[in-house]
């Protein structure tokens, strides 16, 4: 039997490439810190697993490492659960103890496959000709055992089938909910995390629908060649996500002065900070003297150099000048509405520890002092 090269199997080749380097990348000593690049790095790595058993199926080079037949049914028994795991640590940024329980029967598949993993070759050799080359002759094989003595594992196709369903569905379900609780439109989300959430939504459930159609139109697995290169095709996708949300093409050169000209902060995530911080600065968290930017930036959960890059470039102004229009506002209407309060007094109300530098604040912005202003409203 001749090997089979054609555009599938280099497509798919080159996803197998791209997960496994993208894995390091998610799964690196700093990123993985993050729970979500963890699950996701672990995914790409299942995806890998899954589509190099089918390159090796489709192409024929599987006669040389026959014990890799059927080797990647406990990584897409994985696939699910990992999808799904990713999805809440990008929710609520991390996962309970409890939920790592999704991943017990990934696990618990390997034991369940071991009497076919332990099988003579002979016995792999028949299953890969019974599933991508129906017709074929099989080799004579004795075998004590069923290797296949369970409908879970001598299903597979169908196992994968119900799980992936089973995780669409509670991925789908997590989704809405989040949506519902950021009270934002499902298709035209403005939160970058919510995109990325809806995408991966879509995701597992158009690849489960696409299993279900290749399996009805083709005979055993015969169509796995075209649920690869999709699967490829999610991979370079992912690849360019990364990039495009990478600094490395927006490097500054020596004669460069732009602030921010490495920042990773896209338009959309701009705009979401800027309406966030909106409505925090609305709760009057100003009015306490020793609010500061890192505090402000936890409260939006962000880092100190995105919010300050957000409100120099969205707001054209720095935080202790936004910091002073709000308290300077709110000391308008106390010197409207409180004739009877000493300046001083209103100082310290609007989180001033001192009368000269509210003095200073308020002129610089009305063109008058707390006083005249005070006069020309009485």
């Amino acid at each position: 039997m001749s090997y089979r090269i054609d555009l599938f199997a280099v497509f798919i080749f080159l996803g197998i490439v791209q997960a496994v380097f993208l894995s390091f990348f998610f799964l690196s000593k700093e990123n993985r810190k993050v729970p979500a690049n963890l699950f996701e790095g672990l995914l790409l790595l299942a995806l890998a697993g899954c589509i190099l058993e089918i390159f090796l199926m489709y192409t024929g080079y599987i006669i040389h490492c026959l014990y890799l037949v059927d080797f990647s049914e406990p990584l897409a028994m994985a696939i699910g659960p990992l999808f799904f795991l990713m999805l809440v640590s990008m929710i609520h940024g991390s996962i309970k103890k409890k939920q790592y329980w999704h991943l017990a029967f990934p696990i618990a598949y390997i034991f369940l496959e071991l009497p076919f993993l332990l099988a003579p070759e002979n016995e792999k050799y028949n299953s890969w000709i019974y599933s991508y080359h129906p017709g074929l002759p099989y080799r004579d094989v004795v075998m004590s055992y069923d290797p296949r003595w369970l409908w879970i594992t001598d299903h597979a196709t169908e196992t994968t089938l119900i799980s992936l369903g089973l995780y669409g569905m509670l991925s789908l379900m997590i989704v809405i909910q989040a949506f519902r609780r950021k009270k934002e439109s499902y298709w035209k989300p403005m939160h970058p995390t919510l995109k990325s959430l809806r995408s991966g939504a879509l995701k597992i459930i158009s690849a489960s629908v696409l299993i279900l159609i290749i399996k009805l139109f083709n005979e055993n697995d015969t169509g796995d060649h075209i649920l690869a290169a999709y699967i490829s095709l999610t991979i370079y996708f992912t690849s360019f996500g990364v990039i495009n949300h990478s600094g490395f093409f927006r490097k500054a050169s020596l004669d460069d002065p732009t602030k921010y000209k490495n920042s990773t902060v896209t338009p959309d995530q701009q705009i979401f900070l800027l309406e966030k911080l909106k409505t925090y600065m609305n709760t009057k968290p100003f009015l306490r003297p020793d609010f500061s930017l890192p505090d402000l930036a936890h409260q939006l959960n962000t880092s100190v150099h995105t919010l300050s890059q957000v409100i120099n470039e969205g707001l054209k102004k720095s935080f202790f000048e936004m910091l002073a229009e709000y308290r300077v506002e709110e000391a308008k209407l106390l010197l409207k509405d409180k004739p009877n309060i000493k300046v001083e007094e209103i100082a310290e109300q609007v989180g001033y520890n001192s009368k000269s530098s509210f003095n200073t604040a308020f002129k610089k912005i009305t063109g008058k002092t707390p006083s005249e202003f005070r006069a020309l409203r009485s």
